[in-house]
């Protein structure tokens, strides 16, 4: 039976050393690190996603401000806003909860935000930066870097001579997972659904990322013994054992049965999802140390 990866367990030693290092920072240098999280319109889920991140970033002591915005708001208006931001010394991490109204470019949107409080890593500055192996001045997605980290627990922070394949090419997870894995030399091949023969290439990996968003892809005999699966996916399906209509969670990969042939793997829930936010965290403390003229510290 396969090591199970407690991201929950990862995410709370990364949220105890932001705490720490932010009691630090705000004794010696008298800053406090800012998080402005903004939210346009009224989807259930983004409100959920954004309370908690103003719980925890409280939790660490953070300077936490909520906007909300009615859903009609218009795209200069937000972008208004963010410009505000931009120029708000107490700000260090901005975040715009995803998805925006259909009527608002998100992509533009999102360029709108400094690179320098871009505490989420979508902005193109980041993205190039990540991309050319620029890590001590980038911020990284937030759910590839805890993933990342999760990796790190089982195999080290050198990853010479393993293999790895990340089934997802989003920008989001796929393709920064696999910058991350290069950087820490990897031999990294990315799948997606026109790859040919998937399950034989999954077969390959010794670091196994899955990050397509459909639920228990990932079979058994898709990997390798002894490899580290890490299951980004996070999927909603009918559990009619637990009554009519209700639901349960699972991810990309059938966990019971992949964790007959893996060495270590993550569980859905309470395996990539707790560190997603914990990185969040790591990410709004890092800006507000860079933006005082600190080393950057690693978690």
């Amino acid at each position: 039976m396969a090591e199970i990866i407690d991201g929950k367990a990862v995410a709370e030693d990364v949220v105890a050393k932001v705490k720490t290092l932010a009691a630090g920072l705000k004794a010696e240098k008298g800053i406090v690190p800012g998080l402005a999280v903004v939210i346009v319109g009224e989807d259930p889920a983004s409100q959920v996603y954004v309370a908690s991140k103003g719980k925890k970033a409280k939790e660490c002591g953070f300077h936490s401000v909520q906007h909300t915005l009615p859903a009609e708001t218009g795209e200069a208006e937000l972008a208004e806003l963010i410009e505000t931001l931009n120029a708000d010394p107490a700000i260090h991490g901005i975040l715009v909860q995803l998805p925006l109204p259909k009527h608002i470019d998100s992509g533009s949107i999102i360029q709108t935000i400094s690179p320098d409080k871009d505490v989420d890593g979508f902005h193109f500055v980041n993205v190039g930066k990540l991309g050319t192996g620029e890590l001590e001045t980038a911020f990284v997605p937030c759910t590839p870097a805890g993933s990342m980290l999760l990796i790190e627990r089982v195999r080290g922070k050198d990853l010479s001579g393993l293999n790895a394949v990340v089934v997802g090419r989003s920008n989001i997870v796929g393709k920064p997972m696999a910058n991350l894995l290069l950087a820490a030399n990897c031999t990294v091949t990315i799948a997606h659904s026109r790859t040919k023969d998937l399950a034989a290439l999954a077969r390959t990996a010794d670091i196994l990322v899955a990050a397509v968003g459909r639920p228990e892809m990932i079979r058994s005999d898709w990997v390798k013994p002894g490899a580290t699966v890490i299951d980004v996916g996070i999927n909603r399906v009918p559990a009619p054992d637990k009554g009519e209509g209700k639901t349960r969670l699972v991810g990309d990969v059938a966990y019971t049965e992949a964790a007959d042939n893996a060495g270590a793997i993550t569980p859905v829930p309470g395996g990539v999802g707790p560190m997603t936010i914990a990185l969040l965290m790591a990410n709004t403390l890092v800006s507000a140390y860079l933006r005082a003229g600190l080393a950057r510290p690693s978690f």
